[in-house]
């Protein structure tokens, strides 16, 4: 109510110009609108919540855990929130659990493979640009509860935000029913990812394909420049070139340093006419 009471005192009356007055209400307006709509988005959370457990084919013995998964950090900061436990414990442990279950899927379906290469395939698997793709896959974004400032500048969007939810979501499976519930999530998302791998295309890493041939080649590795990053915070491209020998040889754009780095790398293995796919 303090822009009516502004508006009626007549000192302060005198100050306002009718442009000033319009823009302070506009102000007023979008801020009580946004509380709302956060109230209302509240007021649903228990029916998002089963449409998620729908989705992901699981029903929570424990629904408080469901919730603590899906509530960012910034949601703490809103009046609504403030009892509220965020996610970022059960990423750590989703974290954990999700790198064992992987690698135990992977010696199941690759018993020739040496330890780098299931190492690389792990790491390919899971890394944010494939764990946020996963969680795009589920609509996880439009179950995390985030703070008003967080969801207006696109943060369920955001890739790193999305990857750490998706952790949180499979930590919370984890606890509620235990390894079998965990491991067919996993088994469910990712085995088609694994069953479609051939030794060299989708977990390539090629920074590391690339290292091993200049070294063997040229005697040297590769260095990495990044040239340049644009776009909103929330959706950044980076540009990244591969230097040998001060010398150009690829380079990658991408919606990270990391993947463009790699994209970079494989322009040059292309160049030097060893990339795969």
């Amino acid at each position: 109510m303090l822009v009516l009471k502004e508006l009626l005192d007549p000192q302060i009356r005198r100050e306002w110009t009718p442009s000033a007055i319009n823009d302070t209400i506009r102000l007023h307006r979008a801020s009580s609108g946004a509380i709302l709509a956060e109230g209302e988005r509240m007021q649903n959370r228990p029916d998002k919540l089963s449409e998620l457990e729908g989705r992901i084919d699981y029903r929570f013995a424990d629904r408080s855990l469901l919730e603590e998964a899906t509530t960012h950090r910034s949601a703490l900061n809103e009046p609504e929130g403030r009892e509220a436990r965020d996610n970022e414990r059960l990423e750590f442990l989703g974290d954990a659990v999700l790198g064992l279950m992987v690698a135990s899927l992977l010696l199941e379906r690759f018993p020739e493979k040496r330890e780098g290469e299931l190492s690389r395939l792990r790491a390919s698997l899971v890394g944010e640009e494939n764990l946020a793709r996963l969680a795009r896959s589920l609509g996880l974004g439009s179950y995390l509860v985030m703070g008003k400032g967080e969801r207006q500048s696109g943060g369920a969007g955001r890739k790193s935000l999305l990857a750490d939810a998706f952790e949180a979501l499979l930590a919370a499976l984890y606890q509620d029913g235990g390894p079998v519930a965990a491991s067919r999530f996993v088994a469910a998302l990712f085995l088609p990812l694994i069953d479609s791998m051939t030794s060299d295309v989708v977990g390539k890493d090629y920074k590391s394909g690339l290292q091993e041939l200049t070294q063997a080649r040229f005697g040297v590795a590769p260095r990495y420049r990044l040239d340049g990053v644009s776009g909103p915070i929330h959706d950044q491209r980076f540009f990244v070139s591969v230097i040998l020998n001060d010398d150009q040889l690829g380079q990658g754009e991408g919606g990270s340093k990391k993947e463009a780095s790699q994209q970079a790398a494989r322009a040059s293995l292309l160049k030097l006419g060893q990339a795969g796919p």
